[in-house]
């Protein structure tokens, strides 16, 4: 049986970008540029969009180019979309107005999207409570501490009834081409996905290890799913003959491996990792600086510190942001 395509909308769909300061423009333009490339090749206004300032006056993005918000969100107007577009410290961002404005559109049926870091700013508001979301890896472990109620997803984005978050940069591109596919049919999406030179909508297994593979360049699929293993089992501390029976594989298999793609062995990629676990946290979190160490599978503080000092040049304390 042929797949159905969904019925288009006839009326534009109105798109609003709430945007903080340092707002990460990669991630920015890949939510607007794939609107305006549906009407071009659909010959009709198929979106509409905005711009909406959290507050007050233009807004600089993390890169230096400066926008003036067409709105602000204690006047921002009725859409069908809304997408938080926020820089690095949304991770403690406050902003009433924007919120109550995010609550109101979601009582007429809006639906919901954060870019990047700006899940924080949703979770914060109580907007993401029962549904799974994604943002950027520097960012994952913060979150899950900060919100260990709200399912956390590795993948490059998660649409989940009326939300949608990506981890940002291109993954917002291919966020907005399946949010095009399910509004409109796969045809146009494939068009947009062309224009932009990008390739097609990923399946699933691909969102899952497409961020591991970008971060890590690792190609090796038994090193990546190793890395996934450990990525989930940081604080527990997996030992290697544990990591080798989930994988299925011999221990001199795995260091092999490990070797050949990255020059190192499995158990020190494993605590290279647990130390850049530990910087995120404590960069992106306001844990102690020892529980940050039980997070990251270390036992004792003074192993946590001299490991940290080894690999990151300086102690645990001056990794703190703020």
């Amino acid at each position: 049986m042929a797949t159905r395509e969904p019925p288009k909308p006839t009326e534009p769909l109105t798109f609003a970008v709430l945007v903080f300061p340092g707002f990460p423009m990669m991630a920015f333009s890949s939510v607007i540029e794939p609107l305006r490339a549906a009407n071009v090749l659909a010959k009709r206004q198929c979106y509409r969009w905005i711009i909406v300032g959290g507050t007050k006056g233009a807004v600089e993005a993390s890169n230096g180019v400066v926008i003036q918000p067409g709105f602000y969100a204690e006047d921002a107007p009725k859409v069908d979309r809304i997408v938080v577009c926020s820089g690095g410290d949304a991770d403690h961002l406050v902003a009433e107005d924007a919120a109550h404005w995010i609550r109101k559109s979601l009582r007429n049926g809006a639906h919901i999207g954060a870019v990047a870091d700006a899940a924080f700013f949703l979770a914060r508001a109580g907007l993401l409570d029962g549904h799974a979301c994604t943002l950027h890896w520097t960012s994952q472990a913060a979150f899950t501490e900060a919100f260990p109620n709200i399912e956390l997803r590795r993948d490059l984005y998660v649409i989940d009834r009326k939300r949608f978050t990506s981890a940002g940069g291109v993954g917002s591109l291919d966020m907005m081409l399946e949010i095009i596919t399910r509004d409109y049919g796969a045809e146009l999406a494939a068009g947009v996905a062309e224009w932009f030179v990008h390739s097609q909508l990923r399946s699933s297994i691909d969102r899952k290890m497409m961020p591991l593979r970008l971060r890590t360049g690792v190609q090796n699929e038994l090193v990546l799913s190793a890395i996934a293993i450990m990525e989930d089992a940081v604080e527990e501390r997996l030992g290697m003959a544990e990591l080798t029976a989930k994988l299925g594989v011999s221990s001199d298999k795995l260091e092999r491996s490990f070797r050949s793609e990255l020059a190192i062995s499995p158990n020190g990629y494993y605590r290279r990792l647990r130390l850049k676990r530990a910087a995120d946290l404590l960069a992106h979190s306001t844990l102690a600086v020892r529980d940050v160490a039980l997070a990251c599978g270390f036992a004792s503080m003074s192993s946590f510190a001299r490991a940290f000092r080894e690999e990151h040049g300086h102690p645990p304390k001056l990794a703190r942001r703020h």
